[in-house]
């Protein structure tokens, strides 16, 4: 498979994945799916986990990894022959997706370790919003009985865990499919995108 062939491979799973981590970000922010919890409180506070606001999904996993996917997808829009230099700014644009696909895997991961913001009930029999599980380094994930601390909004937790874990997973898939992008982009720029057809 010449280098262009293999930028047309690259680029049409990142428009996929940019997309799932897209709507992955936008349905985090309607836990429940109810608007309720985005709009602020009388204390001026919403109701969100505080990674969603972060926004991993859209703007890592999603807009910095669309761009590059669009680029490399051009660099292979003449076939097999795309030009060094379009190969050589391929490997630019993927350092921009790698760097995304860091942001929106470490968000995603930090979301995951602290759990959801929910009504909870404290040791004192107190009823209060907040992160439950923030500092336990995600032992709840391991323990469906702790999910059930989280009263309101309803299934929040298994909202949130599989929502940020399909965060993970698209992003751990953009991060490989831009760094074998970096490298099909450096074979590009030395060798040529096609043997004898340059």
């Amino acid at each position: 498979m010449c280098t262009g062939s293999c930028s047309k491979f690259i680029a049409v799973p990142l428009y996929v994945l940019a997309l799932v981590s897209v709507i992955c970000n936008i349905m985090l922010f309607f836990p429940g799916f109810e608007t309720k919890y985005a709009s602020q409180d009388d204390d001026g506070k919403d109701k969100l986990t505080e990674e969603v606001k972060y926004m991993g999904g859209l703007i890592g996993g999603g807009i910095m990894v669309l761009i590059p996917a669009i680029h490399i997808h051009l660099t292979s829009a003449k076939g097999c022959c795309a030009n060094r230099c379009g190969m050589f700014l391929s490997i630019g644009f993927a350092a921009v997706g790698v760097a995304g696909a860091i942001y929106s895997l470490s968000v995603a991961a930090l979301g995951m370790a602290n759990g959801p913001m929910c009504l909870y009930q404290t040791d004192g029999g107190n009823s209060v919003w907040g992160t439950p599980f923030a500092g336990g380094n995600g032992s709840y994930l391991g323990d469906k009985e702790m999910w059930n601390w989280c009263k309101e909004p309803e299934n929040v937790v298994e909202f949130n865990v599989g929502l940020f874990s399909t965060l993970l997973v698209a992003a751990s898939l953009e991060l490989v499919l831009c760094i074998i992008q970096m490298v099909n982009g450096l074979f590009g720029c030395l060798c040529g995108t096609c043997s004898g057809k340059e």
